[in-house]
This record gives structure tokens, C-alpha cells and sequence, in this order.
């Protein structure tokens, strides 16, 4: 028994081999985010999967929401949650709630957790050395723009600080707030915030964890996942698709329309769903390819 024990981690470790030479060096982007976020289980499974990636020679970039900690805190302020088209309507209120509950406590979390395996991980607000630099988004609903407060859409990106944490083998972890050039402050969804640091990294991957397993072929019909797509087929389904899977699967088209590799969508409920989609031969979730 032990020794079948033994042969079948062997053959795992053997199996990881080629996606180990292949992503060797290679940089990244998992935006994290739903119920890996909020379960101590998985959180702190999140932390030794990010930690394994940087250890197995990847640069591993983690861009972070955190949907259920705003929703609980802008409750606590008294201030109510609304959606359209499924992002965030920030008031100027709440934006100093956003910012407050995305740099100081979710950030300073996730960090927390990857540094119980030593010292790499380097929190970053988008404001950062101007990291993200955005201007005011508006929601398209039933083709009409519609204002939702001060949401951004970045429109550049200057990776140059960042470059530098990877260059000295940190792990950074980054929350989706930029600046705008007349200084006002952007609540940025996490997806899109992701999509443009995997491009402007050059990243060879753009992962993005959510609560469900993937793109589903024919949804509510039918709850078969889309092993892969290509990125022609994904933009023909954007219109058809729910509000909440518009931002994830739109961030995935942006990125590898940018130049990333390859982009996939995962179930970050599935234990070290991470590493079974980099490192095994069937992977798991939906991958986007040019």
C-alpha cells in the first residue's frame, strides 16, 4: 500500500515534468477572487499553490476583487450594494470604502497568507508608481450607457515597479484601484485589472478563479464545460452570455487578443485547482486561446 502510495505521487511529479520545462520563467496572472477567497481551507490552499508556482521557477502575479468583503463593509456603512451589467455602482462613498476594504484588509490578508511560507509576497494598491491609470466606465445596458460612479477602465498601464518585485524573485499582489490623471480615485473590476497586467506584462497566462467550473456550453440548458475555445468563438458568444461570466470571459478575450498565450477560467472552490491546470495533461476549466 505505502509503496503504491509512493508510484503514484512519482508518477504526478513525472507528469508535471514537461509543464515545468515549458513554463520555466514564464510569468502568471491569476486574478483571485468568490469562495476561494472567503474559505480558510482554500485561502490557504491559494497561498501554498502561488508558492509552489514561484518555487517551480514561474513568476506567479496575484490581482485580487473582493466582492463579499465591500458587500459586508459598504452594509456595516450603511451604504447599498448595486450591480448593473454586472459591475459594482460606486458612489464617491462608497469608493472610500472600496479602497479602504481592498488595500487594507484583502490585500494585507493575502499576503499575510503567502508569507507564512517566507518572505515573498509585496502587496501593491493600482496607485502604486502608477501601476494602473484609468478613466470613468460606463455600463452598456440594452445598448444604452448607463453611469455607474466612479468605475474605471484602464487605459495604461506601467508595470515598471512591478517588473522590478519579479526581477528580485518577490510574489506581488495587487488590488484593482487606480488613479485617474486628474487624481480621482477608480474602483476597477478585478477581471478586466488582470487582463490589462497579463498584457502588459507579456504573460503567458492570464488565470481567472471563480465559483463555477467553467464556461458552460449551453447554460441553464445544459452544465458541460467548454474544454477549449478560441478567441473568434468566444467573442461571437459574449452577447449570449450571464452578466456575472461577462467581465471573467471578457477579460480572458482582452488578454489573449493582447498577446498572452493562453487564458483560462477555474473553479477556485476545486482544492489546488491551480496547479491541475498548469500542471497535469487534462487541466481543468475553460482555456481561451488566440
Amino acid at each position: 500500500m505505502r509503496a503504491d502510495n509512493a508510484h503514484t505521487k512519482a508518477a504526478t511529479l513525472i507528469e508535471a515534468l514537461p509543464w515545468l520545462a515549458r513554463f520555466q520563467g514564464a510569468t502568471v496572472v491569476i486574478k483571485y477572487g468568490g469562495n476561494a477567497m472567503t474559505e480558510e481551507s482554500l485561502k490557504a490552499g491559494f497561498a501554498e499553490d502561488v508558492v509552489f508556482l514561484r518555487y517551480a521557477g514561474l513568476k506567479p502575479v496575484v490581482v485580487h476583487g473582493g466582492g463579499p468583503q465591500i458587500s459586508k463593509a459598504l452594509d456595516l456603512h450603511g451604504i447599498e450594494s448595486t450591480f448593473t451589467a454586472g459591475l459594482r455602482v460606486t458612489s464617491p462613498e462608497a469608493v472610500d470604502v472600496v479602497r479602504m476594504v481592498l488595500v487594507g484588509q484583502v490585500n494585507r490578508e493575502i499576503v499575510g497568507l503567502v508569507n507564512r511560507h517566507g518572505p515573498l509576497a509585496v502587496g501593491m494598491s493600482g496607485e502604486d508608481a502608477n501601476l494602473f491609470t484609468a478613466e470613468r466606465a460606463h455600463a452598456v445596458v440594452d445598448g444604452v450607457k448607463v453611469d455607474i460612479g466612479q468605475v474605471g477602465d484602464i487605459v495604461h498601464v506601467d508595470p515598471g515597479a512591478l517588473n522590478a518585485l519579479l526581477a528580485d524573485g518577490r510574489i506581488p499582489v495587487v488590488s484593482s484601484i487606480a488613479r485617474g490623471t486628474d487624481g480621482e480615485i477608480f474602483n476597477v473590476n478585478a477581471d478586466t485589472a488582470a487582463a490589462a497586467l497579463a498584457v502588459a506584462l507579456k504573460a503567458e497566462k492570464l488565470i481567472v478563479l471563480t465559483d463555477v467550473e467553467g464556461l458552460y456550453a449551453d447554460w441553464p440548458e445544459s452544465t458541460e464545460v467548454v474544454d477549449k475555445l478560441k478567441a473568434a468563438e468566444l467573442e461571437a458568444l459574449m452577447p449570449t452570455l450571464s452578466s456575472g461570466m461577462v467581465p471573467k470571459m471578457g477579460a480572458c478575450l482582452s488578454a489573449v487578443q493582447g498577446g498572452v498565450t493562453h487564458a483560462h477560467v477555474l473553479d477556485g472552490r476545486v482544492p489546488h485547482s491551480l496547479l491541475l491546470e498548469i500542471f497535469t495533461d487534462e487541466g481543468i476549466g475553460t482555456m481561451v486561446m488566440p
